[in-house]
């Protein structure tokens, strides 16, 4: 195993952005407007950035793309924000080559998707052995991302256990939306593994559990909303909170659950953010699924 940053023992704490990658009217990465949509995020109260995450689109962004990215984001980062990448791919050889190569580019930590093709053979034993073989291999820690809405795959308690003993597999992002199991895998994991929540639609009842990060579509546009919901949890705020939380339930399930990335691009726009286009075979959304979403956020007294 090669030696770990001392880093890695640190625990996250505030919202994190799964970044979304703009796109040019014709497909191609808008790397200016990436740029400008971090010097934004930047003024934020935000922990750090996850490039190449579920809503970076980044199954549909080749090697070439994906490492400008990681460049981009680790350059435009300032110092005390930490850098994340989403370096899953089916296999783990690939999966480690791209693993290096975000750690030679300045990235922290390596969330790493379960493998999912061939779903039904993903047992304990194999996502074990993959994840294991990662940790033993990376110069960066390697961070769990559980999305079995995406991949039909539900990383086990067990494994979650077992993989969280290792001193290079730091963390978890879980992205079940179950709060029931991840109270389950809060209470079973060893001291050094911290578990994220990637869902906001959980994120009041996990800061009630005692978890300190999450990783959420909604914080492309929202992140002082979520920001805010944490410190005033804090500060013993709960009520207030509560409040701010609940409101911004149904922009959660439009920009996740109903509309995906396409959904979370365009409430990204609408509030002065630089969605973009989004790849094919991704489509646009509908004149009438804009006016959801814009119903929606008026509501939320996200929009006037």
């Amino acid at each position: 195993m090669k030696t770990m940053p001392q880093t890695s023992s640190q625990k996250i704490e505030g919202v994190i952005p799964p970044m979304m990658t703009p796109f040019h009217e014709n497909e191609e990465v808008d790397y200016k407007a990436f740029v400008r949509n971090i010097e934004r995020w930047n003024k934020e109260p935000l922990a750090g950035y996850l490039v190449l995450g579920s809503n970076s689109e980044a199954a549909y962004l080749t090697e070439h793309e994906k490492i400008k990215l990681i460049k981009l984001t680790v350059e435009h980062t300032p110092k005390g924000r930490i850098v994340l990448a989403g370096t899953g791919l089916e296999s783990t050889k690939e999966t480690l080559r791209l693993t290096e190569k975000a750690g030679f580019l300045g990235v922290r930590g390596a969330l790493v998707l379960t493998p999912s093709y061939y779903h039904p053979q993903m047992t304990d034993s194999v996502l074990i052995a993959h994840f294991t073989y990662l940790a033993d291999h990376s110069a960066i820690p390697i961070l769990i991302y559980n999305v079995p809405r995406f991949t039909h795959v539900n990383i086990s308690l067990d494994a979650v256990r077992t993989l969280s003993q290792h001193p290079n597999i730091i963390g978890m992002k879980d992205s079940s939306g179950d709060v029931a199991q991840l109270e389950l895998f809060l209470k079973n994991v060893s001291s050094h593994f911290q578990v994220i929540v990637g869902t906001a639609a959980s994120w009041y009842p996990a800061l009630q559990m005692g978890v300190t990060a999450g990783i959420f579509a909604v914080a492309n546009f929202a992140g002082n909303k979520l920001a805010a919901i944490q410190s005033d949890f804090k500060a013993g705020r709960t009520q207030q909170a509560e409040e701010c939380y609940r409101k911004l339930l149904p922009v959660n399930a439009a920009v996740t659950a109903t509309y995906g990335v396409p959904g979370m691009k365009y409430a990204a726009t609408l509030m002065g953010y630089e969605g973009g286009y989004v790849r094919r075979p991704l489509l646009p959304l509908s004149n009438v699924a804009q006016q959801d979403v814009q119903t929606i956020f008026k509501k939320a007294e996200l929009l006037s």
